[in-house]
């Protein structure tokens, strides 16, 4: 029997899905939440500072507020708080430049995921990375530095690292990671182990932060490579789904036997949850993997902790670090 109850509204909008994204991108853009930010509050206002037709402004304006995005009180908009923190442009927080990287740098490919997913095409491990250049790795760092540095100060607020001497962060992109901790911790040292060319960039980064003369980056390929020796904090942050089962098992264990006796290990990752049904971000950053061409799959946090335990660490557990978004697997090799 049919029931007439239901409808294809909830269809509908998963499949224009890229005008919520869209709507979001061009509010950045155009930067209408610094303007509300900063006193323009009706339509003509956010309109004049904007630079922008009140017709449009309206439009954008209802749906901003439609998405959550703005608040309405009568003729006035304000931002929602979340916005309000990390859309304003004199913010410390401000992300707006990942959000408009990211969100536009593969739609084109995602427009075209079917394809992909009937491609019988080998994967690669590093996928596009292979062929990863400086001028590409500065673009992409460019616009994930800010966000990259508000995990890094997370989590440096989160563990105490006072006995640590060494981080080792494999695939540290720009050396955020290392950088916050060392800004915390005046006898950390750091070393940011990526690709040749992200390499390059953070050394730039490091040395923008002053930090060059405790932070160093090592350009080499994590999944094979020898790692650096004397760490005793190991991270693998924001890279997970990149990698199969296989290869992140083989990374861990080479990460424990490369650690201090007593050392600690930190995978923080897009994970999905242990029955495999969410969270959503977790699910589409693995799905990105089939246009990337890598070996690339989602991870759950059970499978995760099972890398660590089955490589050798103890004491190992699961925390939120990033609710709905990202996980932090710590695991510690024993003492002698």
């Amino acid at each position: 029997m049919i029931d007439e109850k239901l409808d294809t509204v909830r269809l509908q909008n998963l499949a224009y899905g890229y005008r919520q994204s869209a709507t979001l991108l061009a509010a950045i853009e155009i930067d209408i939440f610094s303007k509300i930010s900063a006193g323009a509050r009706t339509v003509d206002t956010i309109a004049r500072a904007a630079d922008i037709t009140a017709l449009n402004a309206e439009r954008m304006l209802a749906a901003c507020a439609a998405l959550g995005l703005v608040v309405k009180d009568g003729e006035n908009y304000s931002n929602a708080s979340d916005v309000e923190r990390f859309l304003v442009k004199s913010a410390k927080s401000f992300v707006g430049p990942w959000l408009t990287t990211m969100g536009r740098s593969d739609y084109g490919a995602w427009n075209r995921l079917g394809e992909y997913l009937r491609s019988k095409k080998p994967p690669r491990i590093l996928g596009v990375y292979e062929s990863y250049t400086v001028e590409d790795a500065r673009k992409l760092h460019a616009a994930t530095f800010s966000i990259g540095m508000g995990a890094g100060r997370r989590f440096a607020r989160l563990c105490d690292l006072s006995r640590r001497k060494l981080i080792l962060d494999l695939g540290g992109g720009s050396g955020c990671y290392c950088i916050c901790a060392a800004q915390k911790y005046p006898q950390i040292r750091g070393v940011v182990f990526d690709l040749p060319s992200v390499a390059v960039v953070a050394r730039e980064y490091i040395a923008h932060n002053g930090f060059s003369d405790r932070i160093t980056a090592q350009g080499g390929d994590f999944t094979k490579d020898d790692f650096p020796p004397g760490a005793d904090v190991v991270i693998l942050a924001s890279n997970l789904p990149q990698y199969s089962p296989e290869i992140i098992r083989r990374v861990v264990k080479r990460a424990f036997e490369a650690l201090d006796a007593g050392g600690e290990m930190h995978v923080i990752g897009e994970m999905l949850n242990n029955d495999r049904t969410g969270p959503i971000g977790p699910a589409l950053w693995a799905l990105n993997e089939a246009i990337y061409g890598s070996t690339g799959v989602a991870h759950s946090e059970r499978d995760t902790m099972t890398y660590l335990e089955d490589a050798g660490f103890i004491e190992v557990t699961a925390t939120d670090f990033i609710p709905g978004s990202l996980t932090r697997v710590t695991g510690y090799k024993p003492p002698r």
